[in-house]
């Protein structure tokens, strides 16, 4: 199973969309791009786009907007009839029918200003199907001579040099020479080097090159700088590491650090980051990499080495924690000690650690001092949440509700917005009503769903305050009514033909066009890295787009925090989170198992990020994750011997068959069927056979394996989000609560 986010949502208020059975949410979303705003609401600088009948058909396929888009096209002028020609046009180009799409486009990069260059570029395409090669040509020369700078250009160019490597004349060069580039490639590569084609003709001219014992350095320099996408990319970070070391630039050596770190080669990434220009970021991850590629005692002098340079920076606190855990416990304290006495925002983490160590060296009261420290001078602090709700739990466990009640209370007051305290919150409505005080119960809840709506305890809570969405016992047969936004609103970055061609659904123009304006990767602005989450869902890379979206929590600097803090307030924020990718194949199996639609998006959505070709560590396949074996025995139970798990069609299919498995296994009760969805109903009818439990939340406190407790968490606050997201009677109920 995939790693679970550490994710935040607020409240959302779903105004002025229309209101749709399940029936209807298949037609609706086509695609998954089902994360247009619902409101004019204002994201970053730009403002929302009023509703566009053109824009409003993008997620529907062409089948079921051509009769809307013709009639746009002939009696609409200006913007609105632009965007029907180019749209209408687009599509008779993809259903192989150009002789329509010519007329579409005729002159229409004189009005059409913003995608001018993108107009052109679709005519040369139509005119190629038609086989007007030498028009097709023309054109896409016309693009890059009067918009050489336009990235549709990039595209034109990567057409040009393709029909020129099509030409059998190249097949005629000695095998000992490698292919040359064809001259509109060549420019490409100058012109636009972080263009996705860009990048794919440089890495295919170095494997060419390579193959032939020739120079490939500055082609595997452009892939490394900006191929973090192509799915060769550490192959030839790897390339350039071992067979051009002496070569490269201390900046290169940073690109290739940042490279390895984004695929998640740490080792090699803090090897690359000792080579790189120092800077905090570059020091502490030459450290961390290091650290994590089992080589302390280097990591050791570079954490030494950062303190040293940069002595106030931020990442040298998180360096300096990071030391203590590679040190003996003397030396560990001293370094504490300097985190404390010098940053004081981390000084309750050094804390937690130096009590930590004291414990070890037999120094109980010690120990004890520095967590009271903890609770008197920084009570606010993440720390301080975790010390007052292990006291609670712990005073709970032993049937003293009130102590409970009391170090619930300080941990809800002192720091209301820390994770934390959500759960105890919910406890502290449990436990009060457990002393016959259901008013302050209520209010306890209340605050829970009113300050964590994002909580997998405010839906607990919402179950408490007696509203309707469904418990561990009902989830299964309840059928929410869902409201899906009509429109996206723009990007909060990005140029205006970006806005078009997103506005558009022209997911992957977008997004091949914004690797050309996405310039600084390695550190992004808020509103560059939210814009890159869209674009990302929009192609498909689901789990990097919602990773994008929701590690926008972990920004440190004020200004990018309130920047963050004014974003998550727009549904576009929070729809990217909860997006609903395979709109057809997950609810209509939904529908078809009788089972709750939001409840099988959010576990797919646990399961794999919608990614279908993802496989776990130990086996598991595609959108739901379904064994191996576990297939094998399904095709017998319902008799269909041909299938593949990596199909998104049959991986549903056989994952919503396990999931209602389950389900029936244990008298549909949703808690104990996700719970058996993870780890097998063996275990889990012998956690219900062993354990003693008063209730189903007691039930999840005590589930023996944390993969399993952190999962029916997580499905079931996913769960919880998509209905408070999408169901307009409980995000109502929310908004009333503020």
């Amino acid at each position: 199973m995939l790693k679970t986010l550490k994710d935040k949502w607020p409240i959302i208020a779903l105004v002025g969309v229309s209101t749709v059975s399940i029936a209807f949410v298949v037609t609706l979303l086509k695609t998954t791009d089902a994360f247009k705003s619902p409101e004019q609401a204002e994201i970053g600088s730009i403002q929302a786009v009023d509703d566009s009948p053109v824009l409003s058909l993008a997620n529907q396929s062409a089948a079921q907007r051509e009769a809307a888009l013709t009639g746009f096209a002939q009696r609409m002028n200006g913007l609105e009839g632009d965007r029907a020609h180019y749209m209408l046009a687009t599509d008779y180009i993809n259903q192989n029918q150009a002789d329509k799409a010519l007329p579409l486009l005729e002159g229409l990069e004189s009005s059409y200003k913003d995608l001018s260059g993108y107009v052109l570029l679709r005519r040369g395409q139509a005119q190629a199907a038609a086989g007007q090669t030498d028009a097709a040509i023309a054109t896409w020369t016309q693009l890059t001579q009067t918009y050489p700078d336009d990235p549709a250009a990039a595209e034109a160019l990567y057409q040009i040099g393709l029909s020129a490597v099509e030409q059998p004349a190249n097949s005629a060069l000695p095998n000992s020479e490698p292919a040359p580039l064809p001259e509109a490639w060549s420019q490409l590569i100058e012109a636009f080097p972080s263009h996705p084609l860009s990048v794919n003709v440089a890495f295919r001219q170095a494997a060419s090159l390579a193959a032939k014992n020739a120079v490939a350095l500055p082609l595997l320099k452009q892939v490394a700088y900006h191929g973090l996408e192509h799915p060769q990319y550490t192959q030839a970070l790897d390339r350039l590491v071992n067979d051009y070391s002496s070569a490269l630039t201390p900046e290169d050596w940073e690109a290739i650090g940042f490279g390895y770190w984004e695929t998640q080669n740490y080792g090699k990434a803090g090897d690359a980051y000792a080579k790189a220009p120092g800077s905090p970021r570059t020091q502490y991850r030459a450290a961390r990499g290091k650290e994590r590629g089992g080589k302390g005692r280097e990591a050791v002098v570079i954490y030494q080495l950062l303190d040293k340079t940069f002595p106030t920076h931020p990442e040298t606190a998180s360096g300096l924690l990071n030391l203590a855990n590679l040190q003996d416990n003397q030396a560990a304290i001293a370094t504490l000690d300097s985190i404390i006495e010098r940053f004081p925002d981390r000084a309750a983490d050094a804390l937690v650690k130096r009590a930590d160590i004291l414990d070890e060296l037999k120094s109980p009261d010690s120990a004890q001092q520095a967590r009271a420290s903890i609770l008197s001078q920084y009570p606010s602090s993440s720390a301080a949440a975790e010390l007052r709700f292990k006291q609670a739990s712990a005073n709970a466990k032993k049937g003293d509700y009130d102590a409970a009640i009391s170090w619930a209370r300080q941990l809800v007051d002192a720091a209301p917005q820390d994770d934390l305290a959500a759960e105890a919150g919910f406890w502290l409505g449990k436990w009060t009503l457990r002393r016959n005080q259901p008013d302050a119960a209520r209010k306890a809840f209340e605050q829970v769903v009113r300050n964590h709506p994002e909580s997998y305890y405010a839906w607990r809570s919402a179950i408490y305050l007696d509203w309707n969405v469904g418990n561990f016992d009902t989830v299964r047969s309840f059928q929410p009514t869902l409201s899906l936004p009509e429109q996206r609103t723009p990007l909060p970055a990005g140029s205006a033909a970006l806005q078009e061609l997103y506005l558009l659904g022209h997911n992957q123009t977008a997004w091949n066009h914004w690797q050309t304006e996405f310039i600084d990767q390695k550190q992004p602005t808020v509103s560059e890295q939210f814009s890159d989450g869209l674009l990302r869902l929009g192609v498909g890379d689901n789990l990097d787009g919602i990773f994008m979206v929701s590690s926008l929590s972990w920004r440190e600097l004020p200004d990018e925090i309130a920047e963050y803090e004014a974003l998550r307030q727009t549904p576009a924020f929070w729809q990217a989170i909860y997006p609903f990718p395979y709109p057809d194949l997950i609810l209509g199996w939904a529908k078809e198992r009788q089972i709750n639609p939001l409840l099988v998006t959010a576990l797919v959505r646990q399961e794999s990020r919608f990614q279908p070709d993802i496989r776990s560590v130990v086996g598991a396949v595609g959108l739901m994750q379904v064994m191996p074996e576990t297939g094998a025995w399904i095709s017998d139970q319902i008799g269909q011997e041909n299938y593949s798990l990596t199909l998104p069609a049959d991986n549903v299919k056989f994952g919503t068959w396990y999931l209602d498995f389950t389900h029936r296994q244990y008298g549909n009760n949703s808690l104990f069927a996700v719970a058996s969805y993870n780890a097998g109903p063996g275990a889990v009818a012998g956690w219900i056979e062993e354990k003693e439990f008063a209730n189903a939340d007691e039930f999840v406190e005590q589930i023996p394996y944390p993969e399993t407790k952190g999962y029916v968490e997580s499905v079931f606050g996913g769960y919880w989000n998509y209905l408070r997201l999408y169901d307009p009677a409980i995000a109502a109920k929310i908004n009333a609560l503020n």
